[in-house]
């Protein structure tokens, strides 16, 4: 066994985007931008609905299900957007009251749009509404989003917050995600239905493009020090997110060349502050679910614009990003379950866009990647959901490879890339699942019991800091799975309101060390980047897989001396986990929470947990050192509630602990095993 020890978190940076901006560095780059642009809506990888070679090739099943879909949301009213609803961000921090109307407008926008190119509905303005229904009713979700007082959510608004005002100016539109999540729908909507909108509704697109030059082009040029930009070095998953919408709409909405490359080069510059903030591992302090917002959004403006600009604007060579593309499966546990550091739910929702991943392992030869892509996208049943966003729907619909690859019964997707893939819903086998993986940046530990399957325990461990993004006080907290379902987890991210990311954010109970497995030497960790792991190291390559760190720092100074967390997987004769805990210059009572998911048994030295799937595991102590008691916390929170149903309990274990001589010696330990 090796054992290494992880780099001091940092903020990240170096030589990775470098690449990105080369092309800038050519005293003809202006030159260079405009001719590969010249042209780009004729060359994006989506094609226009008149193309039915490419669309009447839709797998029959996704195509039934998505225009089923758009009957029945037919016969529903369209979400209306109130004031009131925006206003309740300012008036008491209840941010969904709007932003859940706001998101399902889109999608139910992007559910028609979908509809009308898969029926290939075209009808000229005149003809009666039976003609084109879903075109009709997609235009109508067009112009409700063009006429929306704002696209910027409430609690990013900080001009309206500036004003003291509760409703916002159209004259100062705020460029965050929701404004790059609208702009980028009007885009791809205008592409793909064009010459079918300018028939049926003269004009619109029209309007399509003033309100985006309006609210995104002028404000993306005009100010060039929005927070998201990462000048500063933290560059996180807005930057890409909001930068892949600006690319989109200068490809497909600028109809001027030169503003175009003008555009696209700014693009370029931000992208570039992302790239440079990744860590070489590949690890994403924000966890699996903000990566799809984050880096994949990066791969995706990549991806555009080397099929739009060709060899000129290839930049996809950065060699962070074959570690980057291995992020998610190597936080898989099993089937939907994912290792949820910071904001993020332990089940992953379906609705992502596989097929990038598929394609980038595929362009790197790595089987790994694309295997988990296909596995969890057969795993859905059908190929594209309006929820994936209209851009990533339209793409993983019209891509010929992905749609073979996700309706075969093989592919290059079986361990080891050779040899069949795994049978459709069959998540729990493939060469994805290592054996164990460390990334030193975020100091994230992920071992199983054996290599290829979630079968068996796996656990996973975190050290770095209390100031990562989207963070939680979780300094050293680890997670138990048994066959790839968590039992021993984080409760992960709760609904955001007006506070989620203010002074008060750390008052949600979810977010707090106390509901996190780590230990409560009688205070809770405290944020900040002070706030953190040290000496962290880690064990692979022998028969067990170890990781340790010392947690001391993470708590308020004075506390203690010192606090050493060991966590080893064991695989030899009875497979479990271990954790032992030493505190140093500390004496008083110590509590270690293990937040459970499951039906808890509580008995003397021992805890058993019923998982949902009918497995069993077991956690054991000594008792006479420590005193167990549970605490059942009801979930009223819909978030939570999709991970973890109705309840989750925290078992506590705890301990007298005597100054050095006075008691016992050696660590307080936890050993946690299959039960029968």
């Amino acid at each position: 066994m090796s054992t290494r020890a992880a780099d001091t978190p940092r903020p990240y940076g170096g030589p990775a985007a470098s690449r990105l901006t080369a092309v800038l560095a050519r005293p003809d780059a202006d030159a260079v931008l405009t001719r590969a642009l010249a042209g780009a809506p004729g060359r994006m990888p989506v094609p226009p609905a008149g193309d039915r070679e490419v669309w009447d090739a839709v797998d029959p099943a996704t195509k039934d299900a998505l225009l089923a879909d758009a009957a029945a949301e037919l016969d529903r009213p369209a979400p209306v957007l109130r004031a009131s609803d925006w206003a309740r961000a300012f008036r008491d921090g209840v941010r969904t009251a709007y932003e859940d109307r706001a998101r399902a407008l889109r999608t139910r926008t992007a559910l028609f749009v979908l509809a009308a190119v898969l029926a290939d509905e075209s009808a000229p303005a005149g003809a009666p509404p039976a003609a084109a229904p879903f075109l009709d009713a997609a235009a109508d979700g067009l112009t409700a989003l063009a006429e929306a007082s704002t696209w910027c959510w409430a609690p990013h608004d900080l001009f309206t917050a500036r004003r003291a005002e509760v409703v916002p100016d159209p004259d100062e539109p705020y460029l965050d995600l929701g404004a790059a999540e609208v702009a980028a729908l009007l885009a791809w909507a205008d592409h793909v239905l064009g010459a079918r909108l300018d028939a049926r509704v003269p004009g619109l697109r029209r309007r399509l493009r003033r309100e985006v030059r309006q609210r995104v082009f002028e404000p993306f040029t005009a100010i060039r020090d929005w927070h998201w930009l990462g000048l500063d070095g933290d560059a996180h998953n807005w930057n890409p997110w909001i930068h892949s919408a600006v690319l989109v709409c200068a490809l497909l909405l600028a109809d001027d060349e030169a503003e175009r490359a003008r555009l696209v080069r700014l693009v370029l510059l931000g992208l570039d502050h992302f790239a440079a903030a990744l860590p070489d591992d590949g690890g994403v302090d924000e966890g699996v679910a903000y990566w799809w917002h984050g880096a994949c959004r990066l791969l995706e403006s990549l991806d555009l614009l080397a099929a739009v600009g060709g060899p000129a604007l290839d930049l996809r060579g950065l060699p962070v990003l074959a570690e980057l593309v291995r992020f998610p499966h190597r936080m898989h546990l099993g089937g939907p379950w994912y290792v949820n550091v910071g904001d993020g739910p332990a089940r992953l929702t379906d609705a992502q866009p596989w097929h990038v991943l598929f394609h980038w392992g595929r362009r790197l030869g790595d089987a790994a990647v694309s295997g988990h892509a296909v596995a969890r996208a057969r795993s859905r049943g059908v190929r594209a959901r309006p929820e994936d966003g209209l851009g990533r729907a339209l793409a993983g619909l019209c891509d010929p490879d992905w749609r073979t690859a996700v309706t075969a019964r093989g592919g290059p997707d079986g361990p080891g890339g050779s040899g069949p893939g795994p049978a459709a819903g069959d998540g729990d086998r493939g060469g994805w699942l290592s054996r164990e993986v460390w990334l030193p940046r975020v100091q994230v530990l992920v071992a199983r019991q054996d290599a290829g399957t979630a079968a068996g325990l796996t656990v996973a461990v975190k050290g770095g800091h209390n100031a990562e993004r989207h963070n939680h006080l979780d300094v050293g907290s680890y997670w138990v799975a048994l066959d790839g379902e968590p039992v021993v987890v984080d409760a992960g991210q709760p609904t955001y309101t007006a506070a989620s990311f203010g002074p008060d954010r750390y008052d949600a109970w979810p977010l707090r060390s106390g509901w996190h497995n780590v230990p409560d030497p009688g205070a809770e960790q405290r944020p900040g980047a002070e706030h953190r792991a040290r000496d962290v190291r880690a064990g692979t390559g022998g028969g067990d897989t170890l990781w340790s760190a010392e947690l001391g720092a993470a708590y308020p100074a004075g506390v203690l001396r010192g606090w050493r967390r060991c966590v080893r997987l064991v695989r030899g004769g009875t497979p479990h986990v271990l954790v032992e805990d030493t505190p140093e210059g500390f004496t008083g009572v110590a509590r270690l929470n293990h937040l459970l998911s499951g039906d808890v048994a509580l008995a003397e030295g021992r805890a058993v947990v019923q998982t949902r799937t009918g497995g069993v595991l077991r956690l054991v102590w000594d008792p006479a050192r420590l005193t167990a008691s549970v605490e059942v916390r009801e979930l009223d929170d819909p978030l939570l509630r999709q991970s973890w149903g109705r309840r989750l309990t925290r078992l506590t274990l705890r301990a007298e602990v005597q100054a050095a001589g006075e008691g016992p010696a050696g660590p307080l330990w936890v050993r946690i095993e299959r039960a029968g």
